[in-house]
């Protein structure tokens, strides 16, 4: 498992020293990847039960040519990391638990 926390740190320090505006709501998108449709499905269904906006799973297409099974979680959060970190600790248990891969978060700069 990747260090979550110093991603996350990163990104948030990007944004703030690129001028975003702390202040502010941002859509955070948590990303969720996995070769097996039906895992992918009952990752999205879980999440959609602990109450996240869950999109529609999408197939995707990765560089080398294969394909892959994906959807969103978008969460409305502070561009802090102990307020996003609650989420990516979640999430990445849950991805866990039903076998898919938590891919990461991010947001868009705003001014």
């Amino acid at each position: 498992m990747e260090n979550w926390r110093e991603i996350s740190e990163d990104i948030v320090s990007s944004l703030l020293e690129d001028g975003s505006d702390p202040e502010i709501l941002y859509e955070v998108e948590h990303h969720f990847v996995c070769e097996d449709f039906v895992k992918l499905e009952q990752a999205a269904l879980a999440a959609f039960k602990l109450g996240y906006d869950v999109e529609e799973p999408a197939e995707l297409e990765l560089e080398d040519g294969a394909k892959i099974w994906g959807f969103d979680i978008v969460v409305e959060a502070e561009l802090d990391v102990d307020v996003i970190m609650e989420d990516v600790d979640k999430l990445a248990q849950l991805a866990i638990d039903t076998g898919v891969e938590y891919d990461g978060w991010g947001t868009y700069f705003q001014e």
